[in-house]
């Protein structure tokens, strides 16, 4: 079975002008699918044009939750290292809204405290919920980044009854991540995951069922520091089989099964 990236950031500057030999390595690693996430409504357009370009590549269309509430943030002072154009949070929405369906999941989205003060939650959760609203309408699946608001993210969706959900990068507590796996979402493991000592607890001991493998490129490579892309999710696979004690097309098939399931059947 081919092998899936659920999230990746292929237009992300770091990439830039790379993305044929990044999708070439990808091909020759034996990748057949990766979802690249968009972030704000210009990201989103970059990933449908990509995607536009190179059948590998399936878009996912989101509102990053720091840039749901950026003006808000600049109003305020508060620093935040980001490059590119800005938008209201009711343009995020409006483009997610009207240009779902070419998606196939909504995402990113989610709740961030890292970046975010506090006095901006409540704005921030009421576009979160507008974007799951989206996705439910859509049926389609969704996308999640949480940093420092994990267990409130968790609840907003059990409140909406979100139920297609993978859960990228987790990065709360482990004991949380169970309970959401328990719950029937999923979690994507990135290209870290031998020098993770949470990431490795995940593939050790969560449902085999709910795991996904993703890059989270050009972030969180095999090793620190380096430049990520999607051919990495090779070495999750087999870091997978190790500790799983299985051979490798074990855990490939269950890692197919587990994207259609999630995903609709499309690899």
């Amino acid at each position: 079975m081919a092998l899936v990236d659920v999230h990746a950031h292929l237009t992300h500057p770091k990439l830039a002008g790379q993305e044929k030999d990044v999708l070439r390595r990808a091909r020759e690693a034996g990748v057949g699918t990766i979802i690249a996430n968009g972030l704000n409504p210009e990201d989103n357009q970059a990933v449908r044009e990509l995607a536009a370009r190179d059948s590998l590549v399936r878009p996912a269309f989101g509102f990053y939750p720091v840039d749901a509430v950026l003006p808000d943030m600049r109003e305020l002072g508060v620093e935040y290292p980001r490059e590119g154009n800005e938008c209201t949070a009711e343009e995020g929405i409006a483009w997610v809204r009207e240009n779902v369906t070419e998606a196939i999941a909504v995402g990113e989205i989610g709740l961030d405290g890292y970046w975010v003060p506090d006095t901006l939650w409540g704005k921030q959760e009421q576009v979160f919920r507008e974007l799951v609203a989206i996705a439910l309408e859509a049926d389609k699946p969704i996308v999640i980044h949480t940093r420092k608001r994990e267990r409130r993210a968790f609840e907003v969706l059990k409140e909406m009854g979100a139920m297609r959900v993978n859960w990228h990068c987790f990065g709360g507590k482990v004991k949380l991540a169970r309970q959401i796996a328990e719950h029937g979402h999923y979690v994507s493991i990135p290209a870290n995951a031998r020098r993770s000592e949470s990431f490795t607890r995940m593939l050790e001991t969560f449902p085999r069922d709910r795991l996904l493998l993703e890059t989270d490129c050009p972030y969180l490579g095999p090793e620190k520091g380096d430049v990520n892309e999607p051919a990495n999710v090779a070495g999750t696979a087999s870091y997978a089989a190790e500790l799983w004690d299985v051979p490798l097309d074990v855990v490939d098939n269950q890692i197919a099964e587990n994207f259609n399931r999630l995903f609709g059947g499309v690899l």
